[in-house]
């Protein structure tokens, strides 16, 4: 039974209807990624999936928090989330904002360079979510997927080590809408479409384990 708050349920059951608008190619590449994730998760009983992108600012932290909202949409709970980036700086506040217009409730936990987020999906479901390389301690080390979340960190990270698979799931970048009159509404273009392609993958996943 989902957990999730009542708001990110809604947007779920709206967006899973949107699946057939998806790009062919796009689709293509979520379907091949499913059936990695599915082999090691049969293998495993569980898998550990890590969104890497340069800065883990904005596009990882997406991809980490709808994985874990489709996750328990599906019910699929043995699959956990992750993300980093190839530096730290900071979870952007554009960032934040849109996964708070998607429906998640977020509260700021400290006051550094770099704060932490305690985002929660359901009354007691959260991610403490902070800008982190992608090998810090408290993500996982070994035997979980590398969905790298954009291009630069695709090109310019040659080895992520301990992955069992790694796969290019990029997006345009909303940085470059920064400081624009459109900014909110491109993060939340972005967060939206990052939220339906989750909510494909973890569905064609659920769809093929019997």
């Amino acid at each position: 039974m989902p957990h999730l708050y009542p708001a990110l349920a809604e947007r779920c059951k709206v967006l899973e209807k949107q699946f057939d608008t998806l790009p062919s190619q796009r689709k293509t590449m979520l379907i091949d990624l499913a059936q990695k994730c599915l082999y090691q998760y049969k293998i495993q009983g569980k898998l550990d999936l890590v969104y890497i992108c340069t800065h883990n600012s904005r596009r990882s932290h997406f991809g980490q928090i709808w994985a874990a909202i489709a996750a328990d949409f599906v019910g699929l709970e043995s699959i956990k989330s992750y993300s980093g980036g190839t530096e730290a700086t900071a979870f952007h506040p554009n960032a934040i904002h849109a996964l708070q217009q998607q429906g998640c409730v977020i509260e700021q936990l400290d006051k550094t360079n770099n704060p932490s987020y305690k985002v929660s999906i359901g009354p007691d479901k959260f991610e403490v979510c902070f800008s982190k390389q992608f090998d810090q301690d408290g993500n996982p080390t070994t035997n979980f997927g590398a969905i790298m979340t954009c291009s630069d960190a695709e090109e310019n990270c040659p080895l992520v080590t301990g992955a069992v698979f790694r796969v290019a799931c990029t997006y345009d970048d909303p940085k470059i809408s920064d400081g624009t009159p459109n900014e909110h509404e491109h993060y939340l273009e972005r967060a939206d479409q990052i939220a339906l392609e989750s909510l494909f993958l973890f569905s064609t996943i659920r769809s093929s384990i019997h």
